[in-house]
Parts: C-alpha cells; structure tokens; sequence
C-alpha cells in the first residue's frame, strides 16, 4: 500500500509547484545547469525515508548555481520535476563533484518506485559511465514530465554543480575536464621524475623531501577529482571516502618538511622553526579524528592548519630571504602563487566565491606553478653547486701550481746540494778507503744515529697530533670565559636583593635577565664546552701516554711488555705519515707479556711501519683503498708478529740485500740503509726471527717470532 501511495504522489507531485515543471528542456539544451531550478530540503535527523519526504511541502528553492552545504552530518534532499520538451528521451543528469559518499536518485517507471545509487560509498564499477563525476539516466520520454527525488550524504564538502543535458553532451563536457586534468598531471608527473633523476644525481636531500611532497600533492589532487578511485582502488570505497582527510594534510606536512630542510630554517630561524611541530601534530590530529567519523570537525581542522601552515610558510621565507639567502626568494615567489590558489581553492568551499571552472582549477592551476617555480629554484642550487665547484677546482690548480713552483725551487736547491756533496766526496774518497776499519767499527754508534734519526722523524707527526687537541681547549676557553661571566651576572643580582623591600619585582628583573641570556642555553653551552676540552684533554693524554711507552729506547733492562700496547703506540705516532687512502688492519690476539727490551722492539715496529707506508706512498697508481694490515698471535712458547702491506713488492734480488748494512732503494738523501739492518740485529739479540714474503708489485709481509722469554 505505501509503494502505491508513494507512486501516487511521484506521479503528481509536480501539483504541488505552481509554476508546473521545475526543468524544461528543449532541443537547444544540450548541457544546462539546473542548481537554481532543484528544490531542496536538510534533513537533520538524518532519519527521514523516501515516504516520508514526498509527503513535505516545506522544500526550498535553490538560489544558487552550484549549492553549496559545506561539511555537516545532515542528509540533503533535492526534489525537481523534468519536462522534456526536445526531440530525443536520453537525458542525463549529471554532479560534477567527485567526492561525495553516497547518492540516490528517486522516480518513479512503469508503476514502480526506481532507486539508482552512486557514491564513493559503492564500487567504481557499480557506476554505468565510466565517469569520476556522477552520472544518471533520466529516461524522460518527449513531451512528459518526470519528478525526481535524490538522496545525498557525505563526509566531505558537499557541493552540487548539477547538469541536465542529452547523454553525448554530458559526454563531451567532460573530456575538456579530462584535458585539463592531464595536463595538470603531466606537469606534476613531469617536475616528479625530473627531481627524482636530479636527487640520484646530486644525492641532494632537498630533491627527495620535494619528489614526496609532489606525490602527496598529486593524490590530494587527483582524489580531489575522482581520478584515484578510478584508476588506483576503484573497489576500496573507504580509502575513497577518507582519501580527503588523509591526503591534504600529508601535503601539508611534507610542505614543512621541504621548507625546512630547502631553506635551512634551523639555522636561519631556530626559534620559529620549533612551531613546525605543532602544525604536524595538527595534521595528524585531522586524520585521526575523520577516522572517528568526525568528518566536520576534522574538516575545520584541517582548513584552519592549513591556512595558519601556508601563513607560517610564507612568514619563514619572507624572514630568510630578507637575509640574502637565494633560495628563498625562489621559494617565496612559488609560495606565493600556490597560496593565492589555496585562498580562492578554500573561499569557493565557504561559498564566498562562486563555484565555476576558474575557483575549481585555481589551485591545481596554482599548484603546477608553483612546483614548476621551484624546480627552478633545485635548479638554481645545483647551479650554486657548480660554482662551488668550479671555485674548489680554481683553488686546487692555483695550490698545485704553487706546490710545483716549491719543488721546482727545492730540486734546484737539491742539485746544488748534491753537487757539491759529489765534489766533497770525490775530495774524500781516498780518505774513505783508509777508514774503511774504523767506519766498520763505529758501525754501532751510526746504530744509534739511526734511532735518533726515528725519533727525529717523529717530531713532525707528534707536533700535529698534539696541535688539534690543544687547539680544541684553546678555542672552548673563550666561549666558556663569556658564559661562566654571564652566570657571574646572575649571581650577582641574586647577592644584591634587598630583603627590606619587595622581592616580587626583584625576583621579576632576574627572571628577565635569565631569559635574556637565555640561562638554559649558557648551562648547555658549558656542558658541551667542557666536555669539548675534556675530550682534547683526554687525547692529548692519549699521544703522550703513547711517546711514552714508545720512547723508553734507552732502558737495557728487559722486562715483561704488551706488543700489543707497543704496536698501538707506533701507530699513534706516525699516523700523520699515513696517506688519506690507506686503511689500517688490525688483528690482534691474546699475547701473554714478552720478555724483551721495549724501546728496541717498538723501534723495530716503526722502521717496519715507516717502510711498509713508504712502499705504498711510491706506487705510481695506488688503489682506491690501500691496506696496511698487523696481526699477531701466539704459538706455543713463541708469540708472532706479521706486518703487511698492499705496497710495490721486492724483486727476489733486493729481497737478498735487505739486511745488509748502508743497501736501500730509495734515492739519494731519502734513507741511510741501516733501517732494516738495525731491525735485524735487534731481534737477533732477543733471540728471534724475522722472514719476508713479497712478490714484486703485490706487497710485501714481514713476519716476526719472539720467544716469550728471551733468557
């Protein structure tokens, strides 16, 4: 009975509009709005059916081209009656808006009430046009008249730029969308894989934070306009439904993050780089309350973020670049045109500004400028790098240049040297051969020149070891001096309160004081300065504890010593011999204390050490990464020792002559040739061994045996 009395009054409902059908349509109509000509009635309760509403009077006439509902939890009723006065029966009906969840379209064929549902509530494919707008067919034979009733529910901003036309006309209005929307996305798809392709080459976090805000950008876009429940999730309805709450403030967020990391406002703005912060808990506050069904509130939310972000953006980049910082300016030009597309974007959905294609595509139109304006702007950075590059590069050339000129000075001053050396010699050479004997004899005394000459070579490397980390003491002293004096300040005012008085205020100006000098920035500060000059404390203590141990070259006594520790200690004497390309090995096992004189044995790891870093310094092409590699361990009653390294090797003939006293292969002035000798006789007398494994081009192992105890 209630389907038949609804049929009734579908039937006649028309009565009730004095001026007869709300919508004419003539063959001169091909796409016509009709937000004007619909009826329309707010269900608050949310509880009304369709026989319920056919039966009110009380619907209102629309005065607007597009109504516009904002965000509310209320269900929309629209009533209008179609006379169709044209020439063909397939009219069409037609919202162009995308987003919202659920739509029902009442009337009434054959004495039977049809419903036709639509919405990002149902499945892509549910809809009969492959349309991201919403689509119905009308049926309305020539010359008769229909009256229609819809249904409309949303979590979204429900706006209603409603068509009615003939079926290919609705078609074809909105290929010019599709037209439109492509190319926006071509832009954006475009400025995406050009800044991914330039991150991979520069390597430029800049590039990777906006490559993330593109994408973020472009989903908010294309759900803005359906395009993602098409193509991307047409069967997830509640990603399509939440995709307005989700995305917009992940744009929002990844916006922040690439204006802080692209303009530096850490160190720019420290202070008001702290409130970036809040706007993204804000953002996410947005999501989580549209994921309680909040949909109103996280609306407002989200509206007010992002207005209070874009203000915020805009004040950071007009502060910055009044500082002369390049990429601000760029940033703040682009900024600018996108926050116009925002203001006019948000107005059309308050209903300030009239809804048409111009409010509708400003911020797409607005956001493809501004991502194209800062492509330009990465493109301005790598153009800075480039001069950089450029500078380092002059700088080198003009450095190398000098350092030739200095050689150039030197190897005159060495030739001069060595020729007059020559002479001497040849005055000498007779003398020479009559001291043959005796130089034998004082063979042992050069012994000991060579260990002073070891020493002496130390001097160079220990200086500047030591330099760093009083440098680091000196230069925390001042910094520390200023803040310890601002504490003074403190102290002093708190020692000049006058209890007779009013201590409120006295109290209030010392307060102000501190927050003048920012009290807990000085207590960090001092923390940080004196853990900075402990730490060069602490190293300098290191290099002194290693010369040390290093340099007890005069004790004839043996005792019980760590190789171990010994072998730590050359290396932290003659690291600064060690070219930047070269990577120290260590492998050391658990060595029980050797009997043996330390000085001797530490200066057998040195001209060891020095040879090996020498041998890698004279390749004429090193490797990449050059390896100086010391492991030890232990066999039995004897501990080993192994030094090797990646440099030129030994033919088998040199490998021959080693040890033997005043033989070297290095050039004039460069080397006595007693290292290896003097290396030799020391662990002779501790009753060791030393053997050598090289190939000529392939490095060179000096392995050493040690009895544990020597006596």
């Amino acid at each position: 009975m209630k389907n038949w009395l609804l049929i009734i009054f579908l039937s006649f409902a028309y009565i009730f509009n004095a001026a007869g059908a709300d919508i004419v349509i003539k063959n001169k109509d091909t796409r016509r709005s009709i937000g004007k000509d619909i009826f329309v009635y707010v269900d608050k309760s949310r509880k009304l059916d369709i026989q319920d509403i056919v039966k009110r009077t009380d619907f209102i006439r629309s005065t607007k081209s597009v109504p516009n509902f904002g965000v509310e939890d209320y269900t929309i009723w629209i009533r209008f009656s179609v006379l169709n006065q044209s020439d063909e029966p397939d009219l069409t009906l037609q919202i162009d808006h995308p987003v919202l969840d659920n739509i029902e379209l009442y009337s009434e064929q054959n004495s039977q009430i049809i419903v036709k549902k639509l919405g990002e509530a149902y499945p892509f494919n549910h809809r009969i046009y492959n349309d991201p707008s919403f689509i119905f067919q009308l049926n309305v034979p020539k010359s008769h008249e229909k009256v229609y009733y819809m249904r409309i529910e949303s979590s979204d901003n429900i706006q209603l730029p409603i068509f009615i036309g003939k079926e290919r006309n609705i078609i074809e209005s909105t290929k010019s969308k599709y037209l439109i929307s492509g190319l926006y996305l071509g832009i954006m798809l475009s400025m995406l894989l050009y800044n991914l392709f330039i991150y991979f080459t520069v390597r430029d976090k800049s590039y990777l934070y906006y490559v993330v805000y593109l994408i973020m950008v472009i989903l908010t876009q294309a759900s803005i306009q359906g395009f993602t429940f098409k193509y991307l999730w047409p069967g997830v309805s509640w990603l399509a439904i939440y995709s307005s709450f989700i995305f917009p403030p992940l744009v929002g967020i990844t916006a922040l993050q690439f204006e802080r990391y692209f303009l530096k406002t850490k160190e720019w703005l420290p202070k008001t780089d702290r409130y970036a912060s809040v706007f993204i808990v804000l953002y996410i506050s947005s999501i989580v309350l549209s994921l309680f069904s909040q949909y109103a509130l996280a609306f407002k939310l989200i509206e007010f973020t992002a207005s209070t972000v874009s203000m915020y953006m805009f004040y950071m980049a007009i502060k910055i670049s009044s500082k002369g910082y390049r990429p601000a300016t760029f940033f703040l030009l682009s900024w600018s045109v996108f926050l116009i597309g925002i203001i006019i974007y948000t107005l059309k959905d308050f209903g300030v500004l009239p809804y048409n294609d111009l409010t509708y595509y400003t911020m797409p139109f607005g956001s493809a400028l501004e991502v194209t304006l800062l492509s330009f702007a990465l493109a301005d950075k790598i153009n800075t790098y480039r001069k950089e590059k450029e500078y380092s590069q002059a700088e080198a050339l003009r450095i190398s240049q000098e350092n030739e000129r200095l050689i150039r000075e030197q190897n005159i001053e060495l030739e001069q040297k060595v020729n007059e050396r020559t002479l001497a010699l040849q005055e000498s050479n007779h003398t020479l051969e009559v001291t043959l004997n005796d130089l034998k004899e004082a063979q042992s005394q050069l012994v000991d020149s060579e260990k002073m000459a070891s020493l002496g070579q130390l001097t160079a490397g220990i200086a500047h070891e030591i330099n760093n980390p009083i440098n680091f003491v000196t230069s925390n002293i001042k910094p520390l001096e200023l803040d310890i004096n601002d504490l003074n300040s403190v102290i002093n005012q708190y020692e000049k309160l006058n209890i007779e008085e009013d201590l409120a205020p006295q109290i209030a100006k010392i307060e102000a004081f501190k927050k003048q000098i920012d009290i807990n920035y000085v207590r960090e500060e001092i923390t940080s300065l004196l853990s900075g000059i402990g730490e060069g404390a602490r190293r300098t203590a290191e290099i002194i504890r290693s010369l040390k141990n290093f340099s007890r070259l005069d004790e004839n006594d043996t005792k019980p010593v760590d190789l171990n520790e010994g072998l730590d200690s050359t290396l932290i004497l003659i690291k600064n011999n060690f070219p930047s390309y070269l990577k120290i090995e260590k492998d050391y096992g658990a060595l029980p204390l050797v009997e043996c004189l330390p000085g001797k044995i530490n200066q057998v790891f040195m001209n060891l050490i020095t040879n090996a870093v020498q041998a890698i310094k004279s390749k004429a092409q090193p490797n990449e990464e050059e390896f100086l590699r010391i492991h030890t361990w232990q066999e039995g009653e004897l501990v080993k020792i192994s030094i090797k390294d990646s440099g030129t090797g030994m033919s088998e003939e040199v490998k021959q002559k080693i040890f033997e006293p005043f033989f070297t292969t290095k050039d004039v002035g460069e080397g006595t040739g007693l290292g290896l000798s003097i290396v030799f006789r020391i662990i002779e007398n501790h009753h060791g061994t030393i053997d050598v494994i090289t190939n000529l081009n392939q490095g060179t192992e000096f392995i050493i045996t040690l009895p544990i105890n020597s006596k």
